[in-house]
């Protein structure tokens, strides 16, 4: 079997996706989230979830997707008494700010890599504006006013980028019958994550977990082990067809992500690889993706 390629597109998501994601995990955010009365879960559902304004869990447990909608219904809409959406969108810029800063250094946000990126990632999240359809989170995140800077273009960018891609694949997983907690256990089953940061942050009891990776291996996708303490979950593993699911859905996410960076091209995607890989490399290296931090905070807050 030939070796398969990774597309362009796929490229320039993956090196520029941790630019997106350390905003959930670094601690800035728990500390900006303190400062305006929120515990750091209901601080994340609320500054994601700011695009749609001062809404219930609803939305929020429609497009996130795989948390427990009890979790969510705990922070929303209760957040909004002590906060507004538009204030949690300033927040979370001003986590990126002070994030960035810390792992790249202030001169490097400001030099021209950074710019370049940024007008990259810009006109590729402009042009995937205009597909706004069966996008619900990207299209709430694409009425949100640009930033200024070019790191926080960059962020904004890629977060467009990121939720559009995140739309399509919750399609998918609609469409194959794989609920919200069912698609974690999944990717657990694959080793890929952190089985106690996904069980933790999304809010899912052990039984629950239990319950879902019985329904997967019913289902001829996952083997069900024996766990090791009779606390946590039991192990799982991807089954050959769970191995061909997995991939097949991340195969069609990808066609379903690749028209957010048509404007851009290959040579554009390969550019904004080549410009975010180190970027990315150094934001990882600097800590900025620990998963302990929100692991242990997330433990703490029951459903």
């Amino acid at each position: 079997m030939g070796t398969v390629t990774e597309s362009p597109s796929r490229l320039a998501w993956r090196c520029a996706e941790p630019l997106h994601a350390m905003v959930y995990l670094v601690p800035e955010s728990a500390e900006v989230y303190a400062r305006l009365g929120l515990d750091p879960m209901t601080g994340y559902f609320a500054a994601r979830g700011a695009a749609f304004g001062a809404t219930g869990p609803g939305p929020v447990t429609a497009t996130f997707y795989n948390f427990n909608p009890a979790l969510v219904a705990g922070a929303l809409p209760a957040a909004w008494d002590r906060v507004t959406p538009d204030q949690m969108v300033d927040a979370r810029l001003e986590i990126v700010d002070a994030a960035l800063t810390r792992g790249l250094g202030a001169e490097t946000l400001a030099g021209p890599e950074v710019a370049e990126a940024a007008e990259l990632a810009r006109t590729a999240a402009l042009d995937a504006v205009s597909r706004p359809q069966g996008r619900p989170l990207f299209a709430a995140h694409a009425e949100l006013p640009w930033p200024d800077a070019p790191h926080r273009v960059l962020f904004h960018a890629q977060t467009l980028l990121r939720e559009f891609r995140g739309d399509g694949h919750v399609a998918l997983l609609v469409a194959a019958g794989i609920s919200g907690l069912e698609a974690i256990v999944l990717h657990v089953a694959s080793g890929l994550a952190d089985s106690r940061f996904l069980r933790f942050t999304r809010g899912w009891s052990r039984d629950e977990w239990a319950t879902a990776a019985e329904a997967l291996r019913e289902r001829g996708l996952v083997t069900v082990g024996e766990p090791a303490d009779p606390s946590e979950p039991p192990p799982v593993s991807l089954t050959e067809e769970g191995k061909r699911l997995r991939a097949d859905l991340e195969a069609r996410t990808d066609v379903l992500a690749e028209p957010a960076y048509r404007a851009l091209g290959d040579r554009g995607c390969l550019r904004l690889a080549e410009l975010t890989r180190p970027l990315s490399r150094t934001v990882v290296k600097a800590g900025l993706l620990d998963l302990k931090g929100l692991t242990a905070a997330a433990a703490e807050r029951k459903p």
